[in-house]
């Protein structure tokens, strides 16, 4: 069966929480409301939201997010130095999310969160989204200052999905690839310079009402092609698929859309190469590690572990009028991460 396509604006849920159109789009057509994914004290406590934001240079990943999910709110900053492995990052969580007003639209309002030394401010304007940071405490008090507009125009595509799961649950992500990146970055005594034709931006946007135990598999690729051209990935899968999975080639800002992907991996030896295969003969890629992230978080109901696994992807991809995209050492990521929360 074919993946559904969204093409017209619409409400997320019906009138009992559940969502009203399974299926991916090029932009955030369908209006999420918080207040009718809530309901009984329980659901509440499973309504899981967050907006996180990358950064790619040539030498690092810069990360800064904001999260509400339902028993806390955190803030969380880190640092992948692409060639030594070295990832210094901090969280400050904050009991019940108290303070934390997610925006329920992914094109307007803005997120701010402040506490224990750690300001993150992640802004949007018409055109552009703007990520700051500062950190006194980060990477034992030398210090981290993060200041990125990522220009976004109108014609630049997202891939979106409203994925039901079998709880009754859903999730409605938005992701952004290949934002070129302005600005300014500073890593304790490091200083570097943002510049669009080297440094790119993505954007992960979540709201959902998740089962308590979750696993999923993410892979993304933000970098440039030898003729210039801004190409991404965004692979993966979660929930049911049947209406639409969230993989996709990006370039320029436009959205090559691509079916089921499989991904093969050894989670005994998460720095072996991972591999990204789709069913149709358009995708077969390989990740090739050079640096894992390990992140684990234990606050009392709420449990998780990722495996990041940052280096470079090689292979081939296909775009939607026959092109075959050669890739060769763009720069990116996968993950496996499994959660209780």
């Amino acid at each position: 069966m074919g993946e559904h396509e969204i093409t017209t604006a619409g409400p997320l849920l019906d009138a009992h929480g559940r969502l009203r159109e399974p299926g991916w789009a090029r932009a955030p057509l369908l209006a999420f409301d918080p207040e009718g994914a809530g309901g009984a004290l329980f659901r509440q406590f499973r309504l899981k939201q967050w907006d996180y934001y990358g950064i790619w240079t040539p030498d690092l990943y810069l990360s800064a997010s904001i999260a509400h999910v339902g028993y806390i709110g955190m803030a969380f900053v880190y640092v992948m130095d692409l060639a030594s492995g070295r990832n210094p990052e901090r969280t400050v969580i904050r009991p019940l999310g108290r303070g934390i007003a997610m925006p329920r639209d992914g094109e307007m309002g803005d997120l701010v969160f402040e506490g224990d030394g750690l300001r993150v401010e992640l802004r949007v304007a018409p055109g552009e989204r703007r990520v700051r940071a500062i950190d006194a405490r980060f990477d034992g008090g030398t210090g981290l200052e993060i200041d990125a507009t990522l220009a976004r125009p109108p014609e630049h595509e997202s891939i979106v999905t409203a994925t039901p799961f079998a709880s009754g649950g859903f999730f409605y992500n938005r992701k952004l690839n290949c934002l070129p990146a302005l600005g300014s970055v500073r890593v304790g005594s490091r200083q570097v310079e943002l510049h669009p034709d080297t440094c790119l931006g993505q954007l992960d946007w979540g709201r959902g009402v998740w089962p308590y135990r979750s696993d999923w598999v993410w892979a993304s690729a933000n970098g440039f092609l030898p003729d210039g051209r801004r190409a991404g990935l965004n692979l993966g899968y979660l929930g049911d698929h049947r209406a639409a999975a969230e993989n996709a080639l990006i370039l320029d800002g436009r959205v090559h859309k691509l079916g089921w992907v499989d991904a093969h991996f050894d989670p005994s030896d998460y720095r072996k190469p991972w591999r990204f295969t789709d069913r149709e003969g358009r995708l077969d890629v390989e990740l090739l590690p050079s640096a894992e992230r390990i992140a684990r978080t234990n606050a009392l109901v709420l449990r998780s572990e990722v495996h990041q696994c940052f280096g470079t992807f090689r292979g081939r991809a296909l775009a939607d009028g026959g092109e075959t995209i050669a890739i060769e050492a763009l720069p990116g990521f996968a993950e496996e991460h499994h959660a209780r929360w």
